[in-house]
Formats: C-alpha cells, sequence, structure tokens
C-alpha cells in the first residue's frame, strides 16, 4: 500500500516522539536495573509483541539464506551496540544531554556515505559538527570548568551514534525486501540471542534482587511498545519510503521531546548552559539540513 507524504511525515514524527520519551523511559529503569539488563528486558518484550502480531495477522515472512549476514552484521550495530552505547550513556548523563547526541546522528551520514558509497562531502556537513561539537561543549562544562557529564557516558553515546550512522546503510538494503515489521522483530530477536549470554553472568543476580512496582513495569512496557517497537518500524517504513537522509532529518526533534518530559517527569535542571548548549547543537545540526528542507517543501 503507497502511502502519501503527510502519512509518511505523521509516522515519522510519531517515531521520533516515541525516542524523546524512550530517555526518560530508561532512565526511570535505570534507577532498578543495570543497562545490560534494561536492553535485555525491552528486546525480549518487544520481540515477543512484534512475533506476536508478525503471526497474528498472518504476514511472518521468510528470510532468504543470501541476508542471513546481512541481518546479523545489522543487529550487531543496532540493537546490540547501539543499545550499549545508549543505555550506559544515559546511566552516566542526563536524559536530555543524551537525545542531544544521539540528535547529532544525521550529521554522520554524509560522511559515512562519502567513504562507503564515494559519496560528496560537503563543507557544510563539517561546519555543521562543528558547531554541534561546540555545543556540546557547552553543555558539559560547567563556569568553573568542570564537566556536568561523565566523560565516560558521553563517549557510550558517540559510540551509538556511530552504530546508528552504519546501521542506517544496511537499513536502506533491507528495507527494499523485507516489511517493517519482520526487519525490527527479526534484528530485536539477534539482539536478544546476543545480549543473552553477557546478561546471565553480569545481570542476573542483581536482576532476581529486584522486586518490580508500577513505575518499573509500566515504564518497561512502554520502552518495549513504543521505543523498541513502534518507533523502529515507524522509522524503517520512513527509510523506505522516502530515504535514510531525509528520515534522518526528523530526528533534530528528539532532544525537544525529551527536554520536555524529562522537565516534567525527572524533574530534571536546566541550567543556562544546557539550555544554550541545545540551542547550537540544534542549529548545528539543522544547518546541514536546510538544503533537505527546502526540497521536502517542494
Amino acid at each position: 500500500m503507497k502511502l502519501s507524504r503527510p502519512v509518511i511525515y505523521i509516522i515519522i514524527l510519531f517515531s521520533m516522539l516515541f525516542w524523546g520519551m524512550s530517555f526518560v523511559w530508561t532512565k526511570i529503569v535505570l534507577n532498578y536495573y543495570e543497562p545490560i539488563t534494561t536492553i535485555f528486558l525491552r528486546l525480549v518484550l518487544s520481540t515477543i509483541i512484534l512475533f506476536s502480531g508478525l503471526m497474528l495477522f498472518k504476514r511472518v515472512e521468510k528470510i532468504r539464506k543470501e541476508d542471513y549476514k546481512l541481518f546479523l552484521v545489522s543487529a550487531f550495530f543496532n540493537p546490540f551496540l547501539y543499545f550499549l552505547g545508549e543505555n550506559f550513556g544515559v546511566k552516566y548523563s542526563t536524559a536530555t544531554i543524551s537525545a542531544v547526541i544521539i540528535a547529532t546522528i544525521p550529521l554522520f551520514v554524509p560522511m559515512v556515505a562519502y567513504f562507503a558509497l564515494s559519496e560528496r562531502l560537503k563543507k557544510i556537513n563539517l561546519i555543521g559538527i562543528i558547531i554541534s561539537f561546540t555545543g556540546i561543549t557547552v553543555m558539559m562544562v560547567n563556569k568553573d570548568l568542570t564537566l556536568n557529564a561523565s566523560p565516560f557516558g558521553v563517549a557510550c553515546l558517540f559510540l551509538a551514534v556511530g552504530s546508528a550512522v552504519i546501521y542506517s546503510i544496511m537499513l536502506k538494503i533491507l528495507a527494499g525486501k523485507y516489511s517493517a515489521f519482520t526487519i525490527v522483530a527479526v534484528q530485536n530477536l539477534i539482539g536478544v540471542i546476543l545480549f543473552l549470554p553477557i546478561f546471565l553472568v553480569f545481570d542476573y543476580q542483581s536482576f532476581i534482587l529486584v522486586k518490580p512496582n508500577v513505575e518499573l513495569i509500566s515504564s518497561l512496557i512502554l520502552l518495549s511498545f513504543f521505543a523498541s517497537s513502534l518507533a523502529f518500524v515507524f522509522f524503517t517504513i520512513g527509510t523506505r519510503e522516502i530515504g535514510v537522509s531525509k528520515t534522518a532529518v526528523f530526528s533534530n526533534i528528539i532532544p525537544i521531546f525529551t527536554a520536555v518530559f524529562s522537565y516534567f517527569i525527572l524533574s530534571e535542571y536546566f541550567n543556562l548552559n544546557k539550555i544554550v548548549g541545545m540551542i547550537i547543537v540544534l542549529f548545528g545540526v539543522f544547518f546541514t539540513q536546510i538544503g533537505r528542507l527546502k526540497k521536502l517543501k517542494g
């Protein structure tokens, strides 16, 4: 079924809303569980949800043998490496800083395309990266030049960014062969398999000591259903319909959703540095997308 442009844009906007909220839900779950446990549980729940839906509506697709390697490699980058970086990043920084750094993903897509696909790299992309890194620095440095974010946490977030950029290239290939639900379901299942031994070795003992409550269970379900399932499905649909770069433009608004919900739900404190830094980062990302935005309007 061919979707109209307004419907495609609405679907993509919802995926960004769910991902913006995911940083808040993740922060809540991390008050109870370690990052590996958080990732493992949300992937298990998401896998069950997606495959149940595929079987219920009789939309299960057979994966071709020649695509096994592509699914495995893409799943290694996302959800495996991406979620490792994102969850440890959120644990050791704030939800808003995490969302702002993740929002720099569109800046790096052209750089990967330059090396992987020999596409021309424009100066505007390099300028945008410099501007955004300046904003990130402003967000993380206090007036007395101390850091208000862990360098380890920031490094983890950039691991997530790099993984997402590489994954987006592979996703474009898969999106032309399989449905969005199938791609996300299979990749999450592979993610479960990859995380299972790590969970059992490092987190199982601490996991069984936690007594789940309403806040924990509800946040995990929201993460699994909206952030790990619907958001990725919607993003995959957008990638298939309008391409990687145009879909990535919308990730610029993720920090806005995160900042609003972090303020009201997590009571996150916003000093002048954080506000100014966030504006600079978003300007840097927006600066590189001006040309694409004009094409979208056309």
